[in-house]
């Protein structure tokens, strides 16, 4: 039998959930091929569990396929009705064994702690205690929605043994890392909080050992898209360049869709230009109701990822008006990085947790939760910035963004990895 020389795999909810995290895992998958790895694999979630779940799903027929040398898995689950829980986990953890089974140097890297973290420890551990002695390295990436839903839940309800589980089981890894500084501060915060109850050293080790590895995106997917495409994406859509104000990103609460449904009905711009709302989420129908009967207001749900790009270039404006939750903190914003990439017209959002480590200087920032002030901002760019000004944000924004490009991300991730200097 022949094995591969390296593999990576990365244990992620990857497509087709509208996650940009989901993106996150393509885009180091696609890199890995041009470095030392030969064998790549996204072990993932069957279809049926994700839609039973309740997530955001993109349309199924118009995923963009993965190179060859990249293989998707979604093992099926362990037992029957009797297992109330935990049976795609156990699949997933199962089949992670089988693959440290084989005699192939293998990284495996975790995105969102609860439960992919756990599914690499555990088959890390039985693989060894089953005398397989697999060469393996592992690497754990806390995402927001680790800290701002998982962490932070448990130290609300009082739940430290599950805050201790989900520390011990992020540390036990051979490197942890975060996804934005935000994150990494909020990840020390709580371990704090933690080691105060329980008496533990999580913060401290945190503090040692988390790095920040920024999301990776693929810059030449958003950079310069051609002009008929846009044009013809738009017409597809009944839009017109710089003809609308675009929010692109998940349907929730926390994004600040509800927020910029109200302040729309303020703007003095929304007679030159419509609200477009691209996505799906658990508020949809709440947003969908409180704009009912503004035939100035667009919904779109099933945009993909070609034509997200297009509508980002083409739009006027692209609020993202990201606002803390209980349950979310944007933690990044890599929609906001997209948009970066694409040009078009600015972006208008919120210093709300790492935002401003996606758009630096390079966006027109409202507080969070002011509608008023949205309005005003929105306002602002349509009708009173000029062309000169809208062009610097662009230029701007873009050059910052390419720090996020997958190559670049991938190798400050995995520098061992990296090929040598002047070589591609």
């Amino acid at each position: 039998m022949t094995h591969p020389r390296r593999r990576l795999v990365i244990v992620v909810r990857a497509d087709p959930v509208i996650c940009g995290h989901s993106g996150e895992a393509r885009n180091l998958a696609e890199v890995a091929l041009t470095r030392r790895f030969d064998d790549v694999r996204l072990l993932t979630w069957p279809i049926p569990a994700l839609r039973a779940a309740g997530l955001p799903l993109k349309p199924l027929d118009r995923l963009l396929p993965y190179s060859p040398g990249i293989t998707v898995e979604r093992p099926e689950p362990v037992g029957d009705y009797r297992v109330p829980d935990g049976r795609h986990q156990a699949g997933l953890t199962g089949r992670l064994v089988e693959l440290l089974a084989e005699p192939v140097p293998t990284v495996c890297l975790s995105m969102y702690l609860a439960p992919h973290a756990s599914v690499v420890v555990d088959a890390v551990a039985a693989a060894r205690a089953a005398g397989f002695a697999p060469d393996v390295h592992t690497v754990a990436k806390a995402v927001g929605s680790d800290v701002t839903n998982v962490i932070r839940s448990c130290l609300r309800e009082g739940r430290f043994g599950a805050a201790t589980v989900l520390f011990t089981t992020f540390l036990a890894n051979d490197e942890v890392v975060a996804v934005s500084e935000y994150t990494r501060e909020e990840i020390v915060a709580s371990a704090e909080q933690v080691d105060a109850r329980c008496g533990t050293t999580f913060a401290e080790q945190c503090r040692r050992r988390v790095t920040v590895s920024y999301p990776p995106i693929d810059s030449a997917a958003f950079l310069d898209p051609e002009p008929a495409r846009v044009d013809a994406a738009l017409a597809r859509r009944g839009l017109e360049r710089d003809g609308y104000v675009l929010f692109l990103s998940r349907v929730t609460k926390a994004k600040g869709i509800h927020d910029l449904v109200l302040a729309y009905r303020r703007m003095r711009c929304r007679s030159s230009v419509r609200l477009v709302v691209a996505g799906t989420g658990t508020a949809l129908d709440e947003v969908r109701a409180l704009a009912e009967g503004d035939d100035r207001v667009v919904f779109l749900t099933d945009v993909d990822d070609q034509e997200k790009t297009l509508l980002m270039r083409g739009c006027a404006v692209y609020a993202l008006p990201t606002k803390p939750e209980p349950d979310f903190v944007e933690t990044f914003g890599i929609a906001l990085a997209e948009k970066m990439l694409a040009g078009g017209g600015p972006i208008v959002t919120t210093p709300t947790g790492g935002t401003l480590e996606a758009v630096g200087d390079t966006a027109v920032v409202v507080p969070p939760g002011d509608v008023d002030a949205l309005a005003a901002a929105v306002d602002r760019v349509v009708l009173d910035m000029s062309a000169a000004e809208r062009q610097d944000l662009e230029l701007r924004a873009r050059a910052r963004a390419m720090s996020f490009d997958r190559a670049a991300v991938f190798d400050d991730l995995f520098p061992q990895e990296a090929p040598a200097v002047g070589v591609l």
